[in-house]
């Protein structure tokens, strides 16, 4: 099921269990996965694209052995805030996963994921070659961990008599 906002998102999650947090690219696809307590995002893998049925089956294999409750998959908006053809591909994306998992699905913002994922890695002194093998999962923990950040927030609050 999409979900239209992370608050509806979180509706539909059990108590407890790790969500995915996906970089979708032209020719991969990052993947991170929170921990039980839905508090630290950690990048897992990427799954380099051929065609959606295999990178799907890959993706969902992925998913169900670590205990994934929920997917959040980083919507790439213009700066502006509009949407262009990248998103709708995201969506198109979504839909299509929609039809092969319960997992509820919902989108994050992921303007600057990639900036401020090269800009770790440099800091962390890593080379060309190793920063794109691993940007694209990195940029998928940095989508993820601003949604953990957001669910916690939202949980902070609600507690707030």
């Amino acid at each position: 099921m999409i979900l239209p906002d992370i608050a509806a998102f979180v509706t539909l999650l059990p108590r407890s269990g790790g969500i995915a947090g996906l970089d979708l690219g032209d020719k991969t696809i990052g993947v991170a996965v929170s921990d039980l307590r839905r508090m630290v995002a950690t990048p897992v893998e990427v799954i380099r694209r051929e065609k959606f049925t295999l990178d799907a089956t890959r993706l969902l294999t992925l998913l169900t052995a670590r205990g994934a409750t929920g997917i959040i998959l980083g919507l790439p908006l213009n700066m502006d805030g509009s949407e262009g053809p990248r998103v709708q591909s995201t969506r198109a994306f979504a839909r299509n996963l929609e039809k092969l998992t319960a997992l509820p699905i919902t989108f994050w913002d992921e303007r600057l994921s990639t900036v401020a994922a090269t800009r770790a890695l440099l800091e962390a002194d890593t080379s060309r070659k190793g920063r794109k093998e691993v940007i694209d999962k990195v940029a998928a923990g940095y989508i993820l961990q601003g949604a953990l950040d957001r669910m916690a927030y939202m949980a902070a609050r609600q507690d707030d008599p």
